[in-house]
Parts: C-alpha cells; structure tokens; sequence
C-alpha cells in the first residue's frame, strides 16, 4: 500500500500500518505532526536547537513506544504528551547546558527582519523570558487549548498549580510587553 499520499483522514490506518511495523507509515505519521511537535517544543524550551533535539526525542520515543497507543485520545494527543515529557526530561537533564544556551542567547539577540513589526518578536521574547513553570503552562494552555487538568497531569502538578502558574505567565507577559512599548 502507498502510504506517501495518505491523507490525514487516513491517519487510523497509518497507525495501523506503523504498528506493525510499516517505516513507511511512521514517516507519513511524522510529516503530518512534525510541525505542531516542533511548534510546542520550541515555544516551551525557547530554542530553536533545543526544540529541534526534543522533537527529534519525541519521535525516536513515540516509534519505540508505538505499540503503547492504544486510540483513548487523539494521535496529536499522545504524540504532544511525548513531547513535553521530552522536554522536561532533557531540560532536567541538562540544566547547566540549558543555562549555557541561555547566557549566549542574552548576548546575541535575533536580530529584526525586514518588516518585522516587532509585536510578535517582543511577545516571543516576553514568552522566552518567562520563568519555566509558567512558560510551560502558558504554552500548553493558552497556545495549544490544554484544559487546566490535561495540562496539569502532563506536567505532574496538580490543577489549581496549572491555573495558578497560567495567571503568573499572563501577568508577567503583560508586564514584560508593557515595558517593551515604552
């Protein structure tokens, strides 16, 4: 079977096929997640390297582990709860790394592109700077639509800490963008 030009109404069937063992099928899976992965890995570690090594992490794990899935919730689901175990585990991992990356990235910011407004980079930053608990809370919940208690349980805090630490990000966020206007 042709699994190149499977669409994502066929995604039941390429997890099947994955299952069994089809590489084929897994790549068709990972071109279709790829994207949204790399997407929650990067605005959780606030590096693009980082992001890279965890959603990389993230698909080395969900391929060994596939057999595991067993369809109680979204594909998406599983494969983000993956992905934000793989970033919690490599940045307790590598907290002094990760401290190294930081300080290199406070020397040399990015730099503006050619009409760049500076809203959405002043908002990256704001979100980059954001202590990791509430960062992480913020981009489950409020970017990826998380409810308080999904968000809790992949995180391993409890639900009144999620919305807690939510409350925390968007203050912090709004002071940090109030600051960048003036």
């Amino acid at each position: 079977m042709a699994v190149s030009n499977q669409g994502a109404g066929d995604e039941q069937t390429l997890i099947a096929l994955a299952q069994k063992g089809s590489s084929t099928a897994f790549e068709a899976l990972y071109r279709l997640h790829v994207g949204k992965v790399y997407g929650l890995c990067l605005r959780m570690t606030g590096n693009a390297s980082e992001a890279e090594d965890c959603a990389q992490e993230a698909f080395i794990q969900a391929w060994t582990r596939l057999e595991l899935f067993r369809g109680d919730s979204a594909f998406a689901t599983w494969l983000h709860r993956i992905a934000v175990n793989a970033v919690l585990g490599r940045m307790r991992k590598s907290r002094r790394e990760h401290d190294r990356l930081q300080v290199v990235r406070d020397i040399a910011p990015p730099t503006a592109t050619v009409g760049d407004s500076g809203g959405l980079q002043d908002l990256e930053q704001a979100l980059d700077e954001l202590p990791a608990g509430a960062r992480h809370v913020f981009v489950l919940n409020a970017v990826y639509g998380y409810s308080h208690d999904e968000t809790g349980e992949m995180l391993g805090i409890a639900s009144g800490t999620s919305k807690a630490q939510l409350h925390r990000a968007r203050r912090l966020l709004a002071q940090q963008l109030e600051g960048a206007e003036t």
